[in-house]
């Protein structure tokens, strides 16, 4: 874990102080199952913020970023959510885990501090809340986009669930279900397990019974991967599609190549190679890291930009309030698209439509 100290200086009379610094915390998993995700957002919320920070900051002000631990755990976000408050932080980003992040939203929205999410849970968006932002589509987004292609282009239509039940997996599963009725559809399985279940053979086996033609995958990376390798093994042959987490390294090295291969993916961001900007991006992130970025990384950089969007657009005092006042109204054009905020924190609505074929993602379908 690093930590910045806390920011501000005075003036020579002792009575002003002068704000120089905007701090973020940054919340979310930096161990446990989840960490590859914390990892993902402090990568990207970091480089953007070095960048920023070289350009001369945001409205002069220099991004000091604390990375901050929840452990995968709601409680300890929260209570580190209450830390970020009481320490006076002027945004926080995270949490990486849509659960984790219902747990923070009432403490941020309380103390009126814009909450920056790698959530996508549609519950997100549902709190009434003035002061969370995704920086990445909703789930409906990404299984709508799936849905369509799958049956419209695909011609599935024996298609089995298995999700979890944690906020993700919940607002996968409903988002999902509620694309396969408006496609007239009822899934032949329906199998929801936990998210920490290792052995899926049970729900699997049934799911097997079904005789599907296209498995649908709600759930986190790992989870994601194990769920694959293991239908891979009990003989299910059926297209597997998923939303984002099908995107990651960890899918691809947790599921095995074998297993992966073929996988559908729904995501707002499948290449590096989209455009000029995302080249800068990946160029910038592989000399700082040695790694090459993907979906998570992405957005996190574009959620630190727009974060600073907002605070160059203020003409008056820089708080939390007006900063997140000020991200309902600029508009970014980042890596994954053109970001303008809804009320309900939502800035992203399409997403794309690629394949893993030999260990690589491969568009099919532009974004839409």
């Amino acid at each position: 874990m690093s930590a910045l100290s806390a920011c501000g200086s005075t003036s020579g009379s002792g009575s002003t102080t002068i704000k120089k610094t905007l701090r973020v915390a940054l919340i979310g998993p930096q161990s446990g199952q989840l960490a590859s995700l914390g990892d993902w957002d402090y990568k990207g919320v970091t480089l953007a913020a070095n960048q920023i920070n070289a350009a001369g900051g945001a409205a002069g002000l220099k991004i000091q970023v604390t990375r901050m631990d929840d452990q995968g755990d709601p409680t300890t976000g929260g209570d580190l959510a209450r830390k970020a408050v009481s320490d006076h932080y002027d945004v926080i980003f995270g949490s990486s885990s849509s659960t984790i992040t219902l747990a923070m939203l009432p403490i941020a929205t309380a103390a009126k501090i814009p909450e920056v999410t790698s959530g996508q849970a549609d519950a997100l968006t549902k709190q009434g809340s003035a002061y969370i932002f995704l920086d990445s589509p909703t789930s409906t987004t990404y299984d709508a986009t799936l849905a369509n292609y799958a049956i419209g282009t695909l011609g599935k239509k024996r298609i089995a669930m298995i999700t979890n039940n944690g906020a993700y997996g919940k607002g996968e599963h409903d988002a999902f279900l509620k694309q396969l009725k408006l496609h007239g559809l009822q899934p032949v399985a329906d199998s929801v397990i936990t998210p920490d279940q290792k052995d899926m053979s049970g729900p699997l086996s049934s799911i097997r019974s079904a005789h599907p033609d296209a498995l649908f995958i709600g759930a986190e990376e790992v989870e994601s991967g194990l769920i694959a390798k293991q239908a891979r093994s009990l003989g299910i042959t059926a297209t597997i599609i998923e939303g984002a987490p099908a995107g990651t390294p960890q899918y691809l090295q947790t599921a095995g190549p074998q297993a992966a291969d073929g996988t559908v993916v729904s995501s707002p961001y499948l290449s590096n190679d989209l455009n000029a900007q995302t080249r800068a991006f990946a160029a910038a992130y592989e000399k700082a890291y040695g790694q090459t970025p993907e979906l998570h990384g992405a957005k996190a950089y574009d959620g630190m930009e727009v974060i600073a969007t907002a605070v160059e657009s203020l003409k008056g005092k820089i708080t939390p309030q007006a900063i997140a006042q000020a991200m309902h109204s600029v508009t970014y054009n980042g890596l994954l698209g053109t970001i303008h905020y809804n009320s309900s924190g939502v800035g992203l609505f399409q997403t794309r439509i690629g394949v893993i074929k030999n260990g690589q993602i491969v568009q099919v379908q532009a974004a839409s």
